[in-house]
């Protein structure tokens, strides 16, 4: 009986292992590995209006934003789903998939009630400039306080997979690189070069240094800055000569041909308000690829790209400028040129590409009123002396606000005679009178934000840029397209779809041509990118994955 029940038991173990062998035989069906691209591409074009991308669709060239447009997927109805929309904000939500209720970057800058002091989004004291004496360099992304899909991507290949971060701007590098990048380069206009921080690393690379040694600034300004085409053939674009235009520093107009040979050797910063800025930012990508043998391998690199140029020019000229047409004409062709070469260096289908924006802009009011259409300017500075002199006329207190930035009202907690005030009720009575300004809509208290009368999309953006520690006061919130600004050029920074309505389009590896008419929002592209690489998303993300895209 004995003999019997081990050779049953042995029976047994037999058929386990060869069932076991036939079941892993049969995994065969399933790949090896997880399927990535050799390297992703994100390009953000700063202040680029979702209607760019068909604005001036019919002078593109095949090979820039109509290959985009046409080869890629296009989430036609992306929003930004907070506000105020700045650069810094918009740079950070894109990449952590969050907003700044919990990313921590409320503007480009803010007050901080604890350092009492103002704070710029990338700054930090304790780390210095590489590649440069000045302190342009003193930055890193110590003030963000989630990870990004780049800090992801490292982690989750085990910080093999390489991530650089390029723009003119230090936040436009800094943030979209997160925390752990290989490294972040951004442009000095002292000196006309690259630079980075020790936070990154002690010396720069010495392709890097190669690059500075060719003063790029130098050679575009050379050429001057005159339309690419026949200026008459601008036909989308007011005419050049409009008092609501900035005028360069040395002419006497806002007007073509821009004389750039004054600034050689002498302004490498004004390179920032001209095409060639945008030429350059991807012209340093290139040799980035090419130095950091980005996508050589089957480890995911990252390169995250950010073109300034766009928002200077925007700034001082416009939306509706020849420059601003001139200027996405030109970076077309940059396009067109830099997407030439990923299809020779890393190859067709081996990347995966996305291009967004920050933000938009607004009509120049000057242009508005030219048409008959609303607009006008506050000026920030004028609000607070007003609302001062109103407040301590019914308080009986003395300078009880402080500032007013990125539409927020801060008052003054320090000042002793606040203990004899109700807050609350000055705040009301703040609201009260901010409402009769010209130009205000609204105002709203924003510790009680849910109690408002506020519209849904209006509330919940004001709420998710609302973060306890860096935030104001009080939201006001300007009819539409009023901004606090000058006479001349734009801004942004407003819920309304002209700053919060931006282009996604993501080409390449595992993207079929397509377009959605679906809302999706900014925070929904690390979201996107991370099912797309079958990584964790974001330390705050609160996006979700464009499944529209993702389950071609």
């Amino acid at each position: 009986m004995k003999k019997t029940y081990l050779l049953f038991t042995a029976l047994c173990c037999l058929c386990s292992v060869t069932l076991a062998q036939k079941k892993t035989k049969s995994s065969g069906n399933y790949p090896a590995s997880i399927d990535r691209p050799k390297l992703v591409i994100g390009l953000v074009v700063d202040q680029m209006r979702w209607d760019y991308l068909y604005r001036y669709y019919d002078r593109y060239s095949n090979g820039g934003f109509k290959r985009l447009i046409n080869d890629g997927f296009s989430a036609e109805n992306t929003f930004i789903p907070y506000t105020p929309t700045y650069t810094a904000v918009g740079h950070s939500s894109i990449y952590t998939g969050s907003v700044p209720a919990i990313t921590g970057i409320v503007g480009n800058d803010w007050y901080d009630p604890q350092l009492k002091r103002g704070v710029y989004c990338t700054e930090d004291t304790s780390v210095v400039s590489v590649g440069s004496t000045t302190r342009a360099g003193m930055m890193s992304p110590k003030n963000l306080l989630s990870s990004t899909i780049t800090d992801e991507l490292r982690l989750a290949t085990n910080f093999r997979g390489k991530v650089i971060g390029i723009s003119l701007k230090d936040r436009g590098s800094i943030l979209p690189a997160g925390h752990t990048p290989n490294g972040a380069y951004w442009y000095d206009g002292q000196t006309g070069d690259w630079i980075t921080s020790t936070y990154y690393m002690s010396q720069l690379p010495a392709w890097v240094q190669d690059y500075n040694k060719l003063k790029m600034a130098n050679k575009y300004y050379d050429q001057n800055w005159n339309t690419l085409y026949p200026i008459e053939s601008y036909t989308q674009s007011t005419a050049d000569n409009k008092d609501y235009e900035g005028k360069t520093r040395g002419e006497q107009t806002p007007t073509f041909p821009h004389p750039l040979k004054l600034y050689a050797g002498k302004n490498y910063d004004m390179i920032r308000s001209t095409p060639y800025g945008n030429t350059i930012t991807l012209d340093l990508a290139k040799v980035a690829i090419k130095a950091e043998d980005l996508g050589k391998d089957n480890i995911t690199d990252f390169l995250a790209v950010s073109c300034s140029s766009t928002d200077y020019i925007g700034h001082q000229y416009g939306p509706n400028s020849i420059e601003a047409e001139d200027t996405y004409l030109r970076l077309d062709k940059d396009l067109e040129d830099f997407f030439s070469y990923l299809d020779q260096t890393v190859g067709k289908g081996n990347y995966l590409l996305f291009l967004s924006a920050d933000h938009g802009a607004a009509h120049v009011p000057g242009f508005m009123k030219e048409n008959k259409l609303p607009g006008g300017v506050v000026d920030d500075k004028a609000i607070v002396t007003s609302l001062n002199t109103f407040l301590e006329s019914k308080f009986k207190i003395k300078k009880p606000v402080l500032l007013a930035i990125n539409n927020q009202i801060i008052f003054n907690h320090e000042n002793p005679d606040f203990k004899q005030v109700d807050f609350t009720a000055m705040k009301s009575a703040a609201i009260e009178y901010l409402r009769t300004l010209e130009g205000f809509a609204d105002a709203v208290d924003l510790a009680r934000i849910s109690e408002s009368t506020l519209t849904a999309v209006q509330k919940q953006m004001i709420t998710n840029g609302y973060n306890a520690r860096r935030s104001g006061d009080i939201y006001f919130i300007l009819q539409p397209n009023w901004f606090d600004g000058g006479k001349t050029g734009t801004t942004h920074g407003a819920w309304n779809p002209y700053d919060a309505h931006i282009p996604l389009v993501f080409m390449g590896w595992n993207v079929k041509p397509g377009k959605t008419n679906q809302t999706h929002h900014m925070t929904d592209i690390a979201a996107t990118l991370a099912a797309m690489l079958h990584i964790q998303m974001p330390s705050g993300c609160i996006g979700e994955p464009i499944t529209e895209l993702t389950h071609q």
